[in-house]
């Protein structure tokens, strides 16, 4: 077969590797929550939405999305989240977009938190795009049907 064992590897793509992540306790996860949304409440942030990861997404337990109006809030939550995480022992808290962006995101591993500005939020809408409306069968939208009426 033609071609070097770099060049295969390469076509043959990233290996495909399960990492099960291991479930935190329930005490951490709570302590870890009250952290970050007291903290949001504290920076003025707005319509704060939590959101259960358990059972539908390997990366997280739980999702926090929150509106800030302007960069220098984003990034002041931002700051002030990894700074409280990091008092209480939490210190592997990785930050994206803090430096001035419509969209900062903070993976402190069990808990993912996305602090957008009202227009990127209402943009992505990942709130809705993880909601538990989404895997019931009756938000399913039929389609074809109004398209007639005439």
């Amino acid at each position: 077969m033609p071609g070097t064992p770099r060049k295969k590897a390469a076509a043959a793509g990233p290996k495909k590797t399960a990492v099960k992540r291991e479930p935190v306790q329930p005490d951490v996860l709570t302590k870890m929550l009250s952290i970050i949304t007291a903290s949001l409440e504290e920076d003025k942030a707005e319509d704060i939405v939590v959101v259960d990861l358990v059972g539908r997404a390997n990366f997280a337990d739980r999702m926090v999305v929150a509106t800030g109006l302007a960069d220098r809030q984003i990034a002041a939550m931002a700051h002030h989240i990894e700074k409280k995480l990091g008092e209480e022992g939490f210190n592997r808290v990785l930050v994206e977009g803090a430096n001035g962006s419509d969209w900062v995101l903070l993976d402190a591993g069990d808990i993912v938190v996305h602090l957008f500005k009202p227009e990127s939020r209402e943009l992505y809408g990942l709130e809705k795009m993880w909601s538990a409306d989404l895997d019931s069968s009756e938000s399913e939208v039929a389609v074809g049907k109004g398209e007639e009426q005439g």
